[in-house]
C-alpha cells in the first residue's frame, strides 16, 4: 500500500501541477478504489494531501508573480467559509449517492471548460473592431494592463462562486480546484496560466478550513497516508508543472477537460454497480 499511496499521490500532484485543480478529482476515487479506504475518510485524506502538494506548487508561483492575489484572497476567504457548511452536509448523504453526485459535478465541469477553449481557440483578437463589437458583458471587467476592476457587483460574484466552491470542497473532499480554475477564468476573465496558479493558493487555504472542520467534528484522519500521498504529490506537481509550461492554455482545457470526463464516467458506473 505504500508504493501504491505514493504513485496515486504522484497522480494527483501532476494533475494540480498541470491545471491548478483536478487533484481531487482524482484522489477520492484513487482512495476509495485503488487503497480501499472509505468514501468519508477519503475525503479527509484527499483535502489534506492536496492542500499539502497546492502549497508546495504554489510557493513558487507566489515568488514568480503569478498568483492573482486579490482576487484569490477573495475566492479564498468566501470558500473557507462553505467548506465547514460542505462537510456538514456530506454527513447527511449516503456514501455511494454522494460520489454519484460527485461525478454528475465533475460531467458539467469538464463541459464547462471545453466549451471555453473552443470559444478560447475561435476568438478574435482584442484589438479587432469586430471582436470588440460582438463581445458581451460581463459582470467583472479588465482594464487594458489586465487588472481586474473589482466593483460590489464584480465582487458579490465571485464571493458567491467561491463560496459555492468551499461547500464542494467540503462536500467531496476536493481542494476546489476543478471548480476553480474554470470560475477564474469564465467570470474573471483570467488567463488560463494565471487561473491555474491563483488556483492552487486558494486550494491551500480552503483546504485548511476543511480539514479543521473534518477533524474537529471528530471523524478519523489517517496522517501517515496524507504523508506518503503528499511524497508522491510533490514529485507529480513539479513534472505537471513543466509539462503545463509547455502546453497552450486551450489546450490545457481540453486536457483538463478529458481527464475529469474519464474519472467522472468510471465513479459513476462503480457507484451504480454498488448500488445496485
Amino acid at each position: 500500500m505504500f508504493g501504491l499511496a505514493i504513485l496515486f499521490g504522484a497522480v494527483v500532484g501532476f494533475a494540480l501541477g498541470l491545471t491548478g485543480g483536478g487533484g481531487g478529482v482524482f484522489a477520492v476515487p484513487l482512495l476509495v478504489y485503488g487503497l480501499s479506504v472509505a468514501p468519508r475518510e477519503a475525503v479527509g485524506v484527499s483535502l489534506a494531501s492536496v492542500g499539502g502538494t497546492a502549497l508546495f506548487g504554489v510557493t513558487p508561483r507566489l515568488f514568480r508573480g503569478e498568483v492573482e492575489l486579490r482576487t484569490g484572497l477573495l475566492f479564498a476567504i468566501a470558500g473557507m467559509i462553505g467548506a465547514p457548511i460542505g462537510n456538514y452536509l456530506s454527513g447527511l448523504i449516503p456514501e455511494n449517492v454522494l460520489l454519484i453526485l460527485f461525478g454528475l459535478l465533475m460531467f458539467v465541469v469538464a463541459w464547462r471548460m471545453w466549451a471555453k477553449s473552443r470559444q478560447a481557440a475561435t476568438a478574435k483578437p482584442a484589438s479587432d473592431p469586430v471582436a470588440k463589437e460582438t463581445c458581451e458583458p460581463s459582470t467583472c471587467q479588465r482594464d487594458q494592463d489586465g487588472r481586474l476592476r473589482l466593483t460590489s457587483k464584480c465582487a458579490v460574484l465571485l464571493a458567491g462562486v467561491g463560496l459555492m466552491t468551499g461547500v464542494l470542497s467540503g462536500m467531496f473532499g476536493v481542494g476546489g480546484g476543478f471548480v476553480i480554475v474554470p470560475a477564474l477564468v469564465l467570470f474573471s476573465g483570467m488567463a488560463i496560466h494565471q487561473a491555474v496558479a491563483t488556483s492552487l493558493m486558494v486550494i491551500v487555504l480552503v483546504s485548511i478550513s476543511g480539514v479543521s472542520s473534518y477533524v474537529s467534528s471528530g471523524s478519523e484522519l489517517s496522517w501517515q497516508l496524507v504523508l506518503q500521498f503528499m511524497i508522491g504529490g510533490f514529485a507529480g506537481m513539479w513534472v505537471g508543472g513543466l509539462v503545463a509550461k509547455r502546453l497552450k492554455g486551450a489546450t490545457l482545457q481540453k486536457v483538463f477537460a478529458s481527464g475529469v470526463i474519464l474519472v467522472a464516467i468510471f465513479v459513476i458506473s462503480k457507484s451504480m454497480l454498488l448500488t445496485n
